[in-house]
Formats: C-alpha cells, structure tokens, sequence
C-alpha cells in the first residue's frame, strides 16, 4: 500500500474531482456553473485563511475581487496591454490597496473592523458605478479574449481547466500556509491575541500580511472572472458579492482550506438545482442553507471530517 501524507490526500481527491467534473457535466450551461463555483473558491480559499483562521471578519471582499476583472478588462481592451501583464498589474494595485487600507484598519476589532471593510467596498462599488467613461458604468463592460500565441482563449470548456488549475495552485498554497509555523502563528492570533504577543507574534503586521495574501486570492479570481465570461458589472463589488463570499466560507466550514472550495460549491449549485421552485426559490435556498448552519455548527467540511474520524 501506497502512504499518502494526511494532507496529500484531501488535494489529490479534489484534484481528481476536477478531472472528472468536465466529462460528467459537458452542456455549455453547466460547465458555465462550474467555472463560477472555480472562481468563487479561489477567493474563499484566501478569505477563510483571514477570516477562519485568523479571526478578521471582512465584509468588502468584493472589492479585490472587482479590482482585478477591471484591471484586466481596462488594461487590455483599453490600452492594449498583455493579459498577464494587466492581470499581474491589477494584483500589484490590489495588494497596495490592501496593504493601505489593511494597515489603519487592522487595529480595529469585531463590528468596527466589519464596518470597516464595508466601507471600502462601497467605495470601490461606487468609483466604478459612476466611472461612466472607464468603467462603463452600472451597464458594464466586455472584455477582449484573452490570446496565447495567436490563439484565443475562449469557451467554457477551455477556461475551466485555467480555473481548475488555478484552484489547485491556490489550495496548495494555503495549505501550506496554514500548516506552517507562519499558519499556527494565525491560529494563535484567533485564539488570543494578547497571548499570540507574549510569545513574540507581531500580530499587527501578521493580519495585514494574511489580509493582504487574501487580497491578492480574491483579485486573480476576479481576473479569471473578467476573461471567462468576457463581460464585467459593478454587481462584482457590491456587498451582497462580499456577502456570499462570507456566507460560503461558513457553510464549508470555517478554517478550513477545503470548507471554502466545498462553500462556494454549495452556494453556486444549489440555486441552480431550485430553479424549478420560482417564486420559492429564495425562501427553499435560505431554509435550506439554515438546515446545513443548525446541523452543521462547524460547517460542512469539518463536521464531515470529524464523523470519518470518529468512525475511524
């Protein structure tokens, strides 16, 4: 038998996961869903290691998110930019934005510090609602088909496997985050803070620092987002975006790197699976995601992990 380390066998499974989604579910409609749930984990991914981990809630997310489909929209159908160029671009203002913002903001706690984020995304909706000329305003852009040699990326099926990748890559990194010192150092900021900094944890500068890393998570989905589906709106910064963003990491689970990927899941698919409700569908989709927060208090990855465990 073959030994796989504990924390190799949850990325290998959601690596085959990703393989065999795309043969399973092959309609355009479908593999359309797909690509959002990719997109919406990625930016989970890096708002739980904040959030779950770290104990700093944000309710303005969104707005990394939309700094970096508008970098990307902007900079190559404006200006005529490379799309790594502009997307590496919009991730260099994002992460300083965060950085900015993060370093006051920071020192603040529990419904300040929520109020706080709120604000900064309500500033950034609001710049590219009323940009009319650069952003296109409230009715939105398109954006220019990313190229490779010549060869247009396009098609949901093509842009599933940059996101598939792209997912993996970014649960990879914060696994290892997370499992490093670096990541038992947020764990401890969670718990206590006073204590994280008698034993010599900069707390400050290390809640910047992750609040910066999720950022930068958030603002390359947001790019994916732009040249996926070649269209961009100021829907991508409201609060409500933010506030999906928060509601998936709690149904996965909370501190938990897959709990964010298997969040964003739920809250993507499941409205597609009531839409045969209509005017019930909102009413099913909030009982039923209330059912899953009654059952599931630590959500749904880590209560699943401690029952296989128990088991076990």
């Amino acid at each position: 038998m073959v030994f796989l380390p504990r924390r190799l066998l949850p990325f290998l499974s959601l690596a085959v996961i990703l393989v065999i989604l795309p043969f399973v579910f092959t309609s355009k409609f479908q593999l359309s869903v797909l690509l959002l749930v990719g997109i919406n984990a990625i930016a989970c991914v890096g708002l739980n290691l904040l959030v779950g981990n770290t104990g700093q809630i944000s309710l303005g997310h969104a707005a990394f998110f939309a700094i970096g489909a508008y970098a990307s929209a902007i900079l190559t159908d404006d200006h005529g930019w490379n799309a790594g160029v502009a997307a590496g671009a919009g991730l260099a203002a994002s992460c300083a934005l965060a950085l900015a913002v993060g370093w006051p903001i920071l020192r603040l706690k529990d419904n300040y510090l929520a109020m706080a984020t709120l604000g900064v995304g309500l500033v950034i909706y609001l710049v590219l609602t009323h940009e009319i000329a650069l952003t296109g305003g409230p009715d939105g852009r398109s954006v220019r088909a990313l190229a490779i040699g010549g060869f247009r990326l396009r098609g949901e099926a093509t842009w599933y496997w940059i996101v598939a990748g792209a997912l993996l890559l970014s649960v990879w990194a914060a696994e290892n985050l997370s499992s490093s010192p670096w990541g038992l150092a947020l764990k401890a900021v969670h718990g206590s803070e006073r204590a994280a900094a008698a034993v010599g944890i900069n707390v400050h500068a290390l809640k910047v620092a992750v609040f910066v890393f999720s950022a930068a998570l958030a603002t390359l989905a947001g790019s994916l987002y732009a040249h996926a589906y070649a269209f961009v709106t100021p829907d991508v910064a409201s609060f409500m975006h933010s506030v999906e963003f928060v509601v998936m990491i709690v149904i996965g689970g909370l501190g938990s790197v897959y709990g964010g990927v298997a969040g964003a899941a739920i809250v993507v698919v499941l409205p597609q699976l009531l839409a045969a409700a209509r005017d019930y569908e909102q009413l099913v989709f909030g009982l039923m995601l209330m059912a899953i927060a009654f059952v599931m208090r630590r959500g749904l990855v880590p209560t699943l992990a401690g029952a296989i465990g128990g088991r076990r």
